[in-house]
Formats: C-alpha cells, structure tokens, sequence
C-alpha cells in the first residue's frame, strides 16, 4: 500500500523545535529529522544518476522512465509542478520507512497517534525498523494485536520542496511499469489534496488518483504486456479486498455482540482460520499459485485487518465522482476540494452516495 509512509513535513518543524525544549516525544522527533535528512542528503538529481558511468543500465531506464511519468503527472493528471519525484536516492534498505499499527484484542478500531498539520493518524511510522519493533513489542504487551510492516514510498505533503522534494526511492523504482507509476501517481496526490485527521479520505482519494491515472498512462505509454501485468495485478488487489473485507464484516458483527469475551475470542480465532483457507484456495485456483500476498496472511490480525479499511474504503466513490465530472481532473479536484471542506460524516456521506 502506497502513501502509508507520510511522516508529514510537520514532524521536522516539531521536531527541530523539541532538540531545544526536550518535549517528551523528542526520540520520535529526532529519529523523523535525523531519517528525513539522511533520506534527503543521499538524493542527487535524476539528470545526474542519468549521465553518471557507474549508474547501471536497468536503473537508469527506470529512472528516465520515472521522468516521463513525472511529466505526464503534470500534464495530463494535473498534479503538482514541483521539485517532488526529480531526484535520486538509493538508501541501500528494502522500505524507506516502517509503520506500526495497532487495535484492542476485540476490536478493528485503530489506535492513534496526533502530529501537527497531518492531524490524528492510525500508524506510527520509523526510519529505523528496530524502533518501529521495539514499539510494537509494547504494544503487544498491553494487550493489543499489532502489526509492523515496510513501506516503500514516501511523502511530506510538499512541505519539503525547497529542499528538493521527496525523492524517487531504490525502494520501489524496481517495480512494474504500473507499481512505478501508481506510486508517484498517489504521493503526488498527496500534495494535491489532504485533510487533517481523515486518513479515510486522504488514502482513498490519492488510491482513486492512482488507478485513474496508471490506467491513462499505461493505455498512452504502456506496450501490451505492462497493461496486461497491471490489469492482473488489479485484479489480484480486487480479490484480496473482497475476501478481506467479507472477514472484517463478520468480525465487527462478532466484536459488536452481546457473547462473553471468551467466545468472541474462540470466534475470532475460528474467522482468521477460515480467511486464511479461503486465501489459499483462491491462490490456487484464480492467482495460478501466485504467492505475493503469503507475508500478509502468514501474520494476518485485527490490526491488518483495521488498517485496510481505513485506506481504500472511499476509493470507488472517488473514482464515481472523477466519472461524474467527466474525466476532467481539474474538475474533479475542485469537487474532492469542496468535499474536503465539509464535516467528516458530512464529506463521506456524500461520497459514499455518488452513484
């Protein structure tokens, strides 16, 4: 899942202002600033990874690549113009950043955290995987299911441009045509348009942004075999949120019962079972045995579960309305802009009745 990565630009101003004060959360803050300067210190711009010898071939084709989608982001998607997304830097780790995410035993309600300008969100995010760990470990010592996991993209909302945007990352510039586009497609959204404390919206909006514009990318630049790809791998993202999303249904109708905790916990432990045969039977007879998702249903709990909803849930909805403006993103920003203004409820119940 793209996007999860957002640390928010926020945290370096905070973060720079605790170095002085010593708040309590300055080992959180100084990790953001030490990890974001790291990050930003290692990115060089593209042109020179491009006209560097040692560059090797493959990468420099992804990266000229990326160049082009970047170009299109503003032509055609109408996405920011900034210094975002022009630079390089391979921070030699699989995940620029790890999220933590967290629920009650009984619950899919996700615990959270607040920062400035990104306002309260559902994960804690490290550049440094053993701190990210170390929390989860408490986390779990309180009793709540928890999942750690890496994050391949990263974005600051923007803020961060005047020392030369958010990076291209070796985290995810190895991908497919579509996972590449995609994921500049959806942090770029980011800067287009986020809400504070609406982590539903945000994620489901840069989601809708994402597939709307990989699809017109590929359909202009891609060959055959990258929209087949693509297509396949949609595919694949449709099922796994049918059969996730029919577990966390059933769930929630468990956790919502009047039954003792211990009988909701023999329920809980008897829903995640039969997710993970379902899982297995449709890797066999509809993924011909495609095994990119096992790492996610070998840990499967409440909390990955919890955190799914709160990504991509409006997402449709988005896509509905881009339809509704006649594909005219500029349009359709001003009308995702003028949903972004109302009350929460508000801003998802009309989204959720766009038909």
């Amino acid at each position: 899942m793209a996007g999860l990565g957002l640390l928010g630009a926020a945290l370096l101003a905070v973060g720079a202002l605790c170095l002085g004060t010593g708040c309590g959360e300055l080992g959180y803050y100084r990790q953001s600033v030490v990890g974001h300067l790291d990050m930003i210190s290692r990115a060089k711009p593209v042109d020179d990874w491009l006209a560097d010898a040692d560059t090797g071939g493959p990468l420099k084709q992804r990266l000229a690549r990326s160049q082009q989608m970047r170009d299109f982001s503003v032509q055609v998607l109408k996405l920011p113009d900034n210094a975002s997304y022009r630079r390089y830097a391979d921070l030699q780790r699989p995940a620029v950043v790890w999220n933590v995410v967290a629920t009650p035993e009984l619950s899919l309600k996700l615990k959270t955290w607040c920062f400035p300008v990104t306002g309260c969100i559902g994960y804690r995010g490290y550049f440094d995987k053993a701190q990210a760990e170390a929390l989860g470990a408490a986390l779990r010592d309180e009793g709540l299911d928890v999942r750690v996991y890496g994050v391949p993209a990263y974005s600051t909302l923007g803020w961060t441009n005047w020392l030369g945007g958010d990076p291209l990352l070796n985290t995810f510039v190895d991908g497919s045509e579509g996972d590449l586009a995609r994921l500049i497609f959806h942090e770029l959204a980011h800067q287009k348009l986020y809400v504070e404390d609406d982590t539903l919206f945000n994620e489901s909006f840069a989601t809708a942004v994402e597939r709307i514009g990989t699809r017109l990318w590929l359909q202009q630049h891609g060959d055959a075999a990258d929209r087949e790809r693509y297509q396949e791998s949609q595919q694949r993202r449709r099922d796994f949120r049918e059969l996730t999303a029919s577990t966390r249904k059933q769930l929630e109708q468990l956790y919502a019962s009047a039954l003792p905790d211990a009988d909701k916990r023999a329920g809980k432990a008897r829903l995640l079972a039969r997710l993970q045969e379902d899982y297995a039977q449709m890797k066999r007879e509809r993924w011909g045995g495609f095994a990119g998702y096992d790492a996610w249903f070998a840990s499967v709990n409440n909390a990955s579960l919890g955190v799914l909803a709160a990504y991509t849930d409006l997402a449709d909805d988005f896509e509905r309305l881009f339809a509704q403006q006649g594909g005219d993103f500029e349009r359709f920003y001003a009308e995702a802009a003028a949903l972004a203004a109302l009350p929460k409820a508000q801003r998802h119940a009309k989204l959720r009745a766009i038909r």
